[in-house]
């Protein structure tokens, strides 16, 4: 009965595949043929597995997918290329990637083309298209490989790999340029481009395909003569320029020979600069080399209208609004800013000029620079001196700003009207004017009521701070009057050395004279650590026993209180805990522990890492870690995790999910996947505190390859299995006595 259920089964699964005609790409195949497509998880990987093409989707965004060429062995999931960045797709698992006619067409999930290679090839059933190991995709005739039909290195995206061309076609008169990003999380076109300037043989980098505001020069031998950093011993890449009668482009290559290993990418970043980056594997992520312009603040429109990219900004926040405005987009200025308070200007040709006067004023900012570039509008007039300069301004509503700066030995006044683009606070160069910005009157008043909010808050703070300090030093005197008493009170004058012995008959612990323990510790010569009630001593024993002596700096108590705690810690036995051997009460309180050297502490900056994935995981599933009240299957949090993971559903960990959680349903997910990836069994497959910044701010992602198989909660691997966890208890060892 087993034999023939079986043949039927493959009877029925054979028909099915030979019906409909079901194109397979088996694991690990770098082409795709006219008889074969890509969908779903489905994935090409180039011959010697550096490079994989499929479809992904971007941070934070899991309902747009593309088909992308990655790296395959790079930790970091890394872009190169993309084919459909201006339309993406809702359903991978309905799109299919496939020869059609001789060409490569993507259909999106209602098997409409959005996007194909759009070559005229007389060959059709032999056409294939192959990734190679340098991540160029190719489109050639299986039976005629040496000329490909198109090819992914002739329509970058925004990033430039060994081998890639910048280029001008001769015959289209047409331009191959690097495009960044729109955003870092939208993969559509943005407003930076590298092209190549054929007449001169250098490339350009654009602001909206309109404004050049950065030329590497003429090349020279390897390098750009106006990229500073490629004068100063560059010796990474190999540059070569092409000029023949179909095209003219640059291309580089790898110094394969003085560094066989390292990976390198330009890359059009969506700030506007030019970055070489290489990957390092050690703190896992790529490093920047070299950028044009070096400095972030030479980007045309950077901050957007109203907004100045300051120079001497540390944070790397290079953008701000000017007084009286506040950002259109929060987080994004290349937007602009508006106005926080409208301008209350009236015409004078409807008032009289004291009452237009009186209604704007004009915030001063000293030593501003301006981008040289086309988007500045500005108009200027003559007016004889600064005070003319100023009513002029203030006399025509359609002014913003004015300055009175000194230009070729003479003073000109210069009057903005429209939008203030391409304001740098503070320039390098020393060029900077003085810029007058027109205001409302209130925004001044405003700043005065501040200004008194802000003495009243300072000499609230004073006051308070002294009432403090006086507080502190009449209960300091009194701790001090009342420890002098204490020791009195704690000596054995009051005690007494007969009644000391009589008490502590009972203990196991060995009570020392001072003098036993002044002499075991040479007078207290080496002190191994301290806090913030004692320090720690080590010692020798005359039997040759190592001790560590722990000296308490204040007694809060008398004798009899000190004697009472030794016999509770003496009574606390703990493969986890240091053991008191002894003690002494004469003169100061001491406590003798057994000696450990350093080095024996498991703890580790990894351990940190794993509280912070404990910790985040807590807070986003509103749950305790271990929760006795719960039924066995639940009350580990990471176990609950691990069977959620396997089923597909980490929503369900979170507890009360209120009517905004839905529409924040990736940033969920995306915490909780940097939770699970603190918590990986192996201590190098965690990240860095910085790398997990970097996560959260949507600057990388999450390593695609985090195992949800976790160490529990105690200290071993947990197993899940018929609903129970089970684990083995392990043991870690103090350094020092605590």
């Amino acid at each position: 009965m087993g034999v023939r259920t079986n043949s039927s089964f493959l009877f029925s699964l054979l028909f099915v595949l030979f019906t409909f005609n079901l194109p397979i790409i088996s694991h690990g195949s770098d082409t795709i043929s006219a008889s074969q497509s890509l969908s779903g998880d489905q994935t090409l990987v180039s011959a010697n597995g550096t490079f994989k093409l499929g479809f992904y989707d971007q941070p934070g965004n899991s309902s747009n997918y593309y088909i992308c060429i990655v790296y395959n062995k790079v930790s970091l999931r890394t872009i190169v290329w993309m084919a459909n960045r201006d339309k993406p797709i809702s359903d991978k698992y309905s799109s299919v990637l496939k020869i059609m006619d001789g060409n490569l067409v993507l259909l999106n999930e209602s098997q409409i083309p959005i996007w194909s290679t759009n070559q005229n090839s007389a060959a059709s059933s032999s056409v294939v298209a192959v990734l190679g190991d340098d991540g160029n995709l190719v489109v050639k005739d299986g039976f005629n490989s040496t000329q490909p039909i198109w090819q992914s290195f002739d329509f970058p995206t925004d990033t430039w790999l060994p081998g890639g061309k910048i280029a001008y076609n001769k015959r289209t008169k047409t331009h191959q340029n690097l495009t960044s990003w729109k955003n870092s999380e939208d993969p559509s076109r943005g407003l930076f481009s590298l092209s190549l300037k054929a007449d001169t043989k250098e490339y350009v980098i654009s602001w909206n395909e309109t404004i050049q505001y950065r030329t590497s020069g003429s090349s020279i031998g390897q390098i750009f003569s106006l990229v500073p950093v490629m004068r100063l011993n560059y010796r990474y890449s190999n540059f070569s320029y092409v000029d023949n009668e179909n095209e003219s482009y640059f291309t580089y290559s790898m110094d394969d020979r003085h560094y066989p290993k390292i990976i390198l990418r330009f890359v059009m970043g969506v700030m506007g600069q030019i970055m070489q980056l290489t990957w390092s594997e050690t703190p896992g992520q790529w490093e920047l080399l070299l950028s044009e312009p070096t400095e972030q603040c030479e980007v045309p429109a950077l901050c957007g209208a109203f907004g100045a990219c300051n120079y001497n900004d540390s944070t790397q926040h290079f953008c701000n609004c000017l007084k009286g405005f506040s950002p259109k987009s929060v987080g994004d200025y290349s937007g602009g800013c508006a106005r926080t308070t409208k301008l209350q200007c009236v015409d004078t040709s409807v008032a009289n000029q004291q009452s237009s006067q009186s209604t704007d004023k004009f915030y001063e900012y000293p030593n501003v620079g301006w981008l040289d570039s086309d988007y500045t509008v500005s108009a200027y007039s003559l007016p004889s001196s600064a005070a003319e300069c100023a009513s002029y301004c203030l006399n025509n509503c359609n002014c913003i700003a004015y300055s009175y700066d000194k230009s070729y030995d003479k003073y000109r006044c210069s009057i903005w009207i429209g939008e203030l683009v391409n304001l740098q606070l503070s320039p390098n160069d020393g060029s900077g004017i003085t810029l007058y910005l027109r205001l409302a009157a209130s925004e001044f008043s405003k700043g005065k009521e501040n200004k008194g909010i802000i003495i009243g808050a300072v000499a609230g703070l004073v006051a308070v701070v002294l009432l403090l300090g006086l507080m502190f030093i009449l209960i300091w005197k009194r701790q001090r009057r009342f420890i002098g008493k204490t020791k009195v009170e704690g000596s054995l004058v009051a005690f007494g050395y007969r009644d000391l012995q009589i008490y502590t008959e009972n203990f196991s612990q060995k009570m020392f004279t001072h003098e036993e323990l002044r002499v075991a510790t040479m007078d207290f010569e080496e002190r191994l650590g301290g806090g913030g009630f004692g320090s720690v001593f080590k010692g020798v024993l005359p039997d040759g026993t190592e001790i560590a002596v722990k000296r308490l700096y204040k007694l809060g108590h008398a004798v009899r209180e000190f004697l009472a705690e030794v016999e509770t810690i003496g009574s606390i036995h703990h493969f986890n805990l240091v053991r008191l051997v002894g003690f002494s009460a004469e003169k100061s309180c001491l406590l003798v522990y057994e000696y450990m050297k350093c080095g024996h502490s498991k703890i580790t900056i990894k351990v940190d890492i794993y509280s912070f994935g404990i910790v985040l995981l807590e807070i986003v599933t509103g749950r305790r870690n271990l929760d006795g009240t719960r039924s066995e299957s639940s009350k580990h949090l990471l176990s609950l995790m691990q069977k959620k993971a396997r089923e597909d559903q980490l929503l369900d960990m979170v507890e009360n999910l209120n009517k905004e959680m839905p529409e924040n349903r990736e940033e969920m997910l995306r915490m909780i996947r940097i939770a699970a990836w603190c918590l990986q069994n192996d201590p190098t497959k965690r990240p860095l505190m910085s790398t997990v910044v970097k996560v959260l701010e949507g600057v990388m992602e999450v390593d695609p390859s985090i195992s949800y198989n976790f160490t529990h909660a105690m200290g071993s691997a947990a197993s899940v299995a018929n609903g129970r966890v089970s684990a083995t208890l392990q043991a870690s060892v103090l350094s020092n006595p605590r």
